[in-house]
């Protein structure tokens, strides 16, 4: 596990200051102000422990005000409280301003999100039980801290002797030296099940003793002999400095403005959104994430981990290195979230800023003055890189020059592994190496947008491509033409991608029009849909609902903030998406929050292994006739002086 407490070799780190905008995330002192408050509270004390602690987004309304010269909204944190032997959460708000919980809420039944801090605690509870020691035997294994276990969530799968606990389902690999790579040893079939309340292993599942495959497949630099080095050296380079500005956590790039995030949960968040002082997005982050393997067998069928809601990526961000993670003249935000124990933790270097190249913004040659105008586009980068176990997630936020707001997963990693006998794994997995399987999975991003499309009031429009049906009026068979659908309410919206008519979906402003008449607008492009191919009524089916749907749509509430349910943890689906859209509420001319589902679907292949190449997954929001004309347009012409003709001639 990756130490987050170790920062990166940045020159350019930012401080952690005082909060100055109703929007930054909590700092330091306010996270230490919050446990005070809650330890001082008589039905918690010192023996309380914290899953997460985060800002209380300020009211919209009162923000507004604050923007137009009023004073600010209060300043309050959400805290989610639990007990290491007891079930349920306690939900609370506490007003940083006045020192005091103001609102309070016991849920019984819910459970907390694994913790970092628990991961290695989950291992050594393993490791020493004498069940699942004698099964390590069984394969020819006595150290047993050559032995690692990692944690998964338990899920919700009816099993007798699992109910009314905290469990974490947990994977066993075998290490043979120090850096080694572990997942190309895994010790198939074991499973141990820790119920994390009682801190014990209540049950180790043996399927049956598989081989331990021990050939090495290794990636750290200590085992590579002969690194090849085919490159000369490619610099960013930046003579005059960066085009943005960042002051505490408001950046500023060409005509774009936003406020930067950070919370336990979703890790980066991204506020206040705006081109040239108007508004396009109010909030955007990724909220869930579900990774469903496909395979029956074993303790393989628990494998459906929700990334986001059952472990949080804030705390397990990575701590970013300069000229490594990121290219070029870099700004770094460290992150601060609280600890279990109700201390701070910092990683830093977790947000990283840049602008890069993006190629060709337009081109045109005049052929008959033999005259041509070009202007090269850039992005702004807003990103950070996590790591879940075997995966690694780097979550990248581009503004772009011609208006558009693009977001990107890239997934890499080590590919989750089981052991089979070489030559034969099984139908649902394949073979990276022999004796070593990983199976056919998908992972299902989803983000949730909170437009404000030229300001608060805003109306969804769906976008179909239709041909026109060959007769009189398509005597030639060339005729195709685009429908608009207005979706009026929450089940209207609950839409599907469709190729065959190139559908996408438009977020209108209900007060703006642009110079032909027609309202300002941007269309969300869905690039990456996935068909999930677990069952909606199985077990794990049923907590993942909102992967259904490619978009959900909703007005703005305060409290409906995840789309498979605020606590995941053991979680049966009841307050999800789908329960969220079944009120069926009009979605018109209103504050509007868009829930885009979006991913990838991996039959894993030998050039996954040992560590996966990137795989990119995401969606782009476009401007369609937010402006008048092409944004880029008025850009000055410029000549890269640091090109040259290359000598590359053998």
């Amino acid at each position: 596990m990756h130490d987050l407490s170790v920062c990166g070799c940045a020159r350019a780190s930012t401080p952690a200051a005082a909060s100055c905008h109703p929007l930054d995330p909590l700092t330091p002192a306010e996270l230490m102000r919050v446990v005070a408050v809650l330890r001082a509270a008589p039905e918690f004390g010192d023996g309380v422990l914290f899953e997460t602690i985060e800002l209380k987004d300020p009211d919209r309304a009162a923000l507004r005000g604050f923007e137009a010269g009023g004073p600010p909204p209060p300043r309050q944190a959400r805290a989610a409280l639990f007990r290491a032997g007891a079930p349920g959460v306690w939900r609370l708000v506490v007003d940083l301003d006045a020192a005091a919980v103001v609102d309070r809420k016991h849920l019984p039944d819910a459970r907390p999100m694994i913790q970092i801090e628990q991961f290695f605690g989950i291992e050594d509870l393993v490791r020493q039980d004498p069940r699942f020691i004698a099964a390590c035997a069984r394969r020819g294994i006595t150290d047993m801290q050559k032995v690692c276990v990692d944690p998964w969530s338990a899920g919700n799968f009816g099993i007798p002797g699992e109910e009314g606990r905290l469990l974490c389902h947990t994977f066993a690999w075998l290490r043979l030296r120090p850096h080694e790579n572990f997942y190309a040893h895994p010790i198939e079939g074991l499973n141990a099940v820790v119920d994390l309340m009682s801190g014990t292993v209540i049950r180790v599942d043996d399927h049956g003793v598989v081989p331990v495959p021990m050939a090495e497949h290794n990636y750290d630099r200590d085992f590579l002999e002969a690194p090849r080095q085919p490159y000369k050296p490619l610099d960013v380079v930046q003579p005059e400095g960066v085009s943005f500005r960042l002051e505490g956590r408001q950046l500023s790039w060409d005509r774009w403005s936003l406020r930067i995030g950070f919370n336990a949960r979703e890790a980066l968040t991204l506020h206040d959104i705006r081109y040239d002082g108007r508004p396009v997005l109010h909030r955007a982050s990724l909220v869930e994430m579900v990774v469903p393997y496909g395979s029956p067998e074993n303790g393989h069928a628990r494998k459906n981990v929700f990334d986001v809601g059952e472990y949080g990526l804030g705390k397990l961000t990575n701590s970013l290195k300069l000229g490594c993670d990121c290219l070029g003249e870099i700004q770094y935000l460290d992150a601060h979230l609280g600890t279990m124990q109700g201390g701070v933790m910092t990683i830093g270097n977790a947000i990283c800023i840049h602008e890069e190249d993006a190629g060709l913004l337009w081109k045109h040659w005049d052929f008959r003055s033999n005259r041509a105008e070009v202007r090269r586009a850039r992005r702004l980068v807003v990103s950070c890189i996590c790591t879940v176990g075997n995966y690694e997630y780097a979550l990248y936020w581009y503004l772009h020059t011609d208006g558009g707001i693009q977001f990107e997963v890239k997934a890499t990693g080590i590919v989750n592994t089981a052991a089979c006998l070489p030559g034969n794994p099984g139908k649902y997995a394949r073979e990276v190496a022999p004796g070593v399987a990983a199976q056919i999975h998908q992972h299902i991003f989803c983000a949730r947008l909170e437009m404000a499309v030229d300001g608060d009031r805003n109306s969804l429009v769906e976008c179909n491509t239709e041909a026109e049906p060959e007769g009189p009026a398509n005597p030639y068979g060339n005729a195709f033409f685009e429908t608009e659908t207005l979706l009026p309410t929450e089940r209207a919206a609950r839409r599907r991608v469709a190729p065959e008519s190139h559908r996408y979906w438009k977020v209108c402003s209900s007060d703006k029009t642009n110079a032909v008449g027609r309202p300002t607008a941007y269309k969300l492009e869905p690039l990456h849909a996935v068909t999930p191919m677990v069952s909606p009524c199985s077990p794990s089916g049923r907590r993942a609902r909102f992967t259904q749907n490619h978009l959900w749509a909703s007005p703005l509430h305060p409290e409906e903030r995840y789309p498979a349910g605020e606590y995941m943890n053991h979680s049966d689906g009841a307050d999800d998406i789908w329960a969220i859209t079944e009120q069926d509420r009009p979605i018109t001319d209103t504050a509007l929050v868009l829930w885009h589902c979006f991913g990838l679907h991996h039959p894993v292949r030998p050039e996954d292994f040992p560590v996966q190449p990137c795989i990119s997954t995401g969606f782009r929001l476009t401007p369609s006739g937010f402006f008048d004309r092409n944004p880029g347009i008025d850009l000055a012409p410029s000549v890269n002086a640091a090109s040259c003709h290359a000598c590359a001639g053998g």
